[in-house]
C-alpha cells in the first residue's frame, strides 16, 4: 500500500516575521552573557508582545520548553536560525547594481542571516565589470551559465521598475526559483517560483502617515 503524503501546513507570515526578532535578542544575550535559561514571557516583556503568542511562535520550530525551566538560550537559538535556514548558507545573485544594489552587496549583516551575495549582474556595460564589495558585477548573458554551474537558486533584484519583468524573467529561466523583490513591480513568475516583495513605498506611507497623524492637534472634546 503506498504511503500518504503528509501535508505541509502552510506557516503564519506574522509569525515569521517575529521569528527573527527573537533570534536577534537571543544573540544579543549571548553575547551579554545573560539569559542562560529562559521563558516565554522574558521574549514577551522584552519585545512587548503576549507570551501565549511567543509560545506558538517558537513551537513552529518543533523546539519544547521544559517546565519550570523553560529554554535553553542555545538550543533555542539552534531552532530558530534551523527553521529559518539560517544555519547553512544560502549563495545568491544580486540583479541591478545601482545605488540600492551595492547598499545590499555591501551589508555585512546578511551573513548572519546565512545569506551570501556571491555576484551581481546588470545589463548596463558602464556598471559591468566593477567590483562592489569584492564582489564583480557582470553582463547579464552570464547569469544562465553561473546559476547552473554553481547551483544558485535565489536570486535579488534591485533594477528599475521598467527593467523588473525582464530581469525577473532571465533569473527564472536560469533555474533561479526564489526572488526578494525590491521593485514595485508585482511579479508575474509562475507558481513555481517564490517571490517575496520588499514595499519600500508602502512602509515609508506608514511612516510618514504615523508622522503626520503625531503632528496634527488633537481635538478638544466638550466637557
Amino acid at each position: 500500500m503506498p504511503a500518504t503524503a503528509t501535508a505541509i501546513l502552510p506557516i503564519p507570515a506574522p509569525s515569521l516575521r517575529r521569528l527573527p526578532l527573537y533570534l536577534r535578542l537571543l544573540r544579543a544575550w549571548e553575547a551579554a552573557g545573560t539569559h542562560a535559561q529562559l521563558s516565554c514571557t522574558h521574549l514577551a516583556e522584552a519585545l512587548d508582545l503576549d507570551p501565549t503568542q511567543v509560545r506558538k511562535d517558537l513551537a513552529l520550530t518543533g523546539i519544547v520548553g521544559k517546565p519550570k525551566v523553560g529554554y535553553d538560550r542555545d538550543e533555542l537559538t539552534q531552532a530558530v536560525e534551523r527553521f529559518l535556514g539560517w544555519d547553512a548558507v544560502t549563495d545568491a545573485f544580486l540583479v541591478g547594481a545601482g545605488n540600492l544594489g551595492a547598499a545590499l552587496m555591501g551589508y555585512a549583516g546578511f551573513a548572519r542571516q546565512g545569506l551570501a551575495i556571491v555576484a551581481a549582474f546588470d545589463a548596463d556595460p558602464a556598471r559591468v565589470g566593477r567590483k562592489i564589495g569584492g564582489k564583480p558585477v557582470l553582463p547579464m548573458t552570464k547569469l544562465p551559465d553561473l546559476a547552473r554551474r554553481m547551483g544558485v537558486r535565489l536570486g535579488i533584484l534591485t533594477v528599475p521598475e521598467a527593467a523588473a519583468p525582464g530581469a525577473a524573467a532571465a533569473l527564472v529561466a536560469a533555474g533561479i526559483r526564489g526572488i526578494w523583490n525590491f521593485t514595485p513591480v508585482r511579479l508575474d513568475v509562475g507558481p513555481e517560483v517564490i517571490v517575496e516583495d520588499v514595499d519600500l513605498a508602502q512602509s515609508l506611507a506608514v511612516l510618514s502617515h504615523q508622522l503626520a497623524a503625531a503632528r496634527r492637534p488633537r481635538r478638544q472634546t466638550a466637557s
